[in-house]
């Protein structure tokens, strides 16, 4: 990868990205940012000339409360969340009809609606997974409207394509006629920029750039996985290497809105070594802030989304992009060694999307693998009885396994359904990983790792 030049535009701090990953400036590509130092960061859209904050309020993970035996959204915190996000510059919101079983889209619409629309872009998808048919595609689109209280979108995808291949993506958008009538309500202005956000294999993104370079599909734009462990390190098979992703998007000259660039918060809460070295070179930033600005540096990105569930990593992001330094040449090779060692470590890849929810048995399917994912990457996982403080670490994990997840919603209960399977967007054997871990769970309290 080639370094990047950045020059100045006019204003103070004002950044604008020079050379792209191939060496050259992707045409009419320019960052810019407010006069004065410490502003937010924009990215200009070269398409129509939306300024987009680099850093995009993902809608997934809202704070959430209890009322009345139910999880539900924490609309006051909600507010003030959006609030503090749009006074300090963020502009795009993204959610989903999908979010939150259904949530997400109505508090993101009540926050928002107290603004100017002109102050802020909205980002929504047609997530039909479930049912594809065209009257229920209808409603969800009709339904985001109000719930968003909107008359337009500025960017709305098609949800999740790649998922299922061609047949998946020909059932729900185009035999069913929702992709011919997307396309006219674009023509009519009640869709700014009509675009996909993808996960699957590298044949099936192939396909859809296929479509593309036909003129079949003349998408606006394309939502990918990208971070610095999935740059080079996604498995090959269900997912693709970030770097293809960018590269194939960059010479089309499409611009990219990123999602989880933490990996799901992995990244922002990296094992015991892999933090300390990143500390000693910049022991003023957090771990996050690393594979933020590792998005940044790539200049085709729009807009790079995170999902913030409190004001902590909202202040903290705020102060990644309106302090915002691109990445070296030795510092992208820095963290190309951080994602190999990052490797080494056996976690599940679940991004904590809570798409599998509600299992139909009551397992906690993301919660056994963020309590599994954590005690790995926090050092509290027990290998064998040869290993250092065996005891300590193998107590540790059943205590903080019983208080993280209830006994009846554990792992040892999946029968292995399948009902997951189809709703993960990152592929996972979710059955297979689940019996790992009961398997786990199972030798620590025998003896018998």
């Amino acid at each position: 990868m080639e370094r990047r030049d950045f020059i100045k535009l006019s204003g103070a701090g004002a950044l604008a990205l020079g050379a792209a990953a191939a060496g050259c400036a992707p045409k009419g590509k320019k960052t810019v940012s407010l006069d004065g130092e410490g502003q937010m960061v924009y990215r200009e859209n070269p398409r129509n000339g939306d300024k987009v904050s680099l850093i995009g309020f993902g809608c997934m993970r809202w704070p959430m409360i209890e009322v009345n035996g139910k999880r539900v959204i924490d609309q006051e915190a909600v507010n003030e969340m959006v609030d503090y996000a749009i006074a300090h510059g963020i502009n795009y919101f993204d959610t989903s009809p999908a979010y939150l079983q259904g949530q997400s889209e109505r508090a993101a619409g009540i926050a928002l609606s107290r603004h100017p629309r002109d102050s802020y872009y909205i980002a929504t998808k047609l997530s039909n997974f479930n049912d594809v048919s065209v009257k229920a595609s209808l409603q969800m689109y009709e339904d985001s409207f109000a719930e968003m209280q909107t008359d337009y979108f500025d960017y709305y995808l098609l949800h999740s394509i790649g998922r299922g291949g061609k047949d998946a993506f020909e059932e729900r958008y185009v035999k069913n006629g929702m992709l011919d009538f997307l396309r006219g309500e674009k023509e009519k202005g009640r869709i700014r920029n009509l675009g996909f956000s993808f996960h699957g294999a590298k044949h099936e993104f192939d396909y859809f750039m296929e479509l593309y370079d036909s003129g079949q599909m003349l998408w606006d734009f394309v939502q990918i996985e990208m971070n610095y462990v999935d740059w080079t390190h996604a498995d090959g098979v269900r997912n693709v290497n970030a770097d293809y992703l960018y590269a194939e998007l960059d010479k089309r000259e499409l611009p990219i809105v990123i999602m989880e660039p933490l990996l799901g918060g992995r990244l922002a809460n990296v094992p015991e070594n892999i933090a300390a070295q990143m500390k000693e070179r910049e022991p003023d930033m957090s771990i996050a802030s690393w594979a933020f600005r590792f998005c940044g540096t790539h200049p085709r990105v729009l807009c790079a989304l995170s999902g913030m569930t409190n004001m902590d990593p909202l202040i903290d992001n705020i102060k990644t992009f309106t302090h915002f330094q691109p990445l070296t040449d030795e510092e992208l090779e820095f963290l190309e060694r951080m994602a190999t060692q990052m490797m080494e470590y056996p976690t599940v890849n679940c991004t904590d999307c809570k798409y599998c929810m509600p299992c139909p048995w009551g397992i906690d399917i993301p919660g056994i693998f963020k309590h599994y994912n954590t005690s790995v990457t926090e050092g509290r996982y027990a290998q064998n009885q040869e290993q250092k403080d065996y005891r300590k670490l193998k107590n540790a994990y059943l205590v903080s396994y019983d208080r993280a997840i209830p006994t009846i919603r554990q792992a040892d209960h999946c029968i292995g359904c399948g009902e997951c399977l189809i709703h993960c967007p990152q592929s996972i054997p979710i059955p297979d990983q689940l019996h790992r871990i009961a398997r786990y769970v199972e030798d620590l309290k025998k003896d018998t790792l």
